[in-house]
């Protein structure tokens, strides 16, 4: 079903809101917080920030140039480096959304998973696969800010 650039925009905006938020709680968090083991994806908070961070430059590596960056590193499983690198590659999702047109999401993107397997789908549906993947919900719902 096709998607307005409108409706994917708000997509990724809320996106970058609710993942600052994210990176907002997990400063206030002790180091043995941030690391605890909750056997689930990424093991701990940190593990799982790690997680969306990779996720989000990876599909927006493969979306905007079809590179592949590869996925998760161990530099990127620290606080700081997610404070510093995960702002601006969704600084970077933003800029790239504001050149999409309504012709071009509805185009066939060609790409491969992390196993090298071929796939191809819409533009507009792999961006909604891409922001809606993860743990992004934020403890009182709210619309991100309008300082756009």
């Amino acid at each position: 079903m096709p998607v307005s650039t409108g409706v994917l925009r708000t997509h990724i905006d809320y996106t970058a809101w609710a993942s600052l938020r994210l990176l907002r709680a997990a400063a206030s968090l002790t180091p043995a917080e941030l690391t605890h083991d909750f056997h689930t994806v990424g093991r701990s908070i940190l593990g799982a920030l790690a997680h969306l961070y990779g996720w989000d430059r990876l599909w927006l590596s493969r979306l905007a140039d079809g590179s592949h960056p590869g996925y998760v590193t161990e530099a990127d499983r620290s606080l700081d480096a997610l404070q510093t690198g995960w702002p601006a590659l969704l600084e970077r999702w933003q800029a790239w959304a504001a050149d999409l047109t309504d012709e071009r999401v509805l185009a066939q993107i060609a790409y491969s998973d992390r196993k090298g397997r071929p796939w191809k789908e819409p533009l507009c549906q792999l961006i909604l696969h891409a922001v809606n993947h993860g743990l992004r919900f934020p403890a009182k719902p709210g619309p991100p800010a309008a300082s756009h």
